[in-house]
């Protein structure tokens, strides 16, 4: 896997999944299930450094 994202957008998927994480505990039904996947999901490619939908669509924030 190659990266495609830079480290911004890898901060803002982190804050986001953090606030989406935040917001699930806050809710409940599914709405709270929503935001516990937007938040995996998040947190997932910001670790990764790999964006599947950025492949699909050719963008690379990734300065290589």
């Amino acid at each position: 896997m190659k990266k495609n994202e830079n480290n911004t957008d890898r901060i803002v998927r982190g804050v986001v999944a953090v606030a989406a994480a935040i917001g699930a505990v806050l809710t409940s039904g599914a709405l709270s299930i929503v935001l516990w996947v937007v938040a995996a999901i998040m947190a997932v490619t910001a670790v990764a450094g790999f964006c599947p939908l950025y492949t699909l669509f050719g963008i690379n924030t990734c300065k290589r």
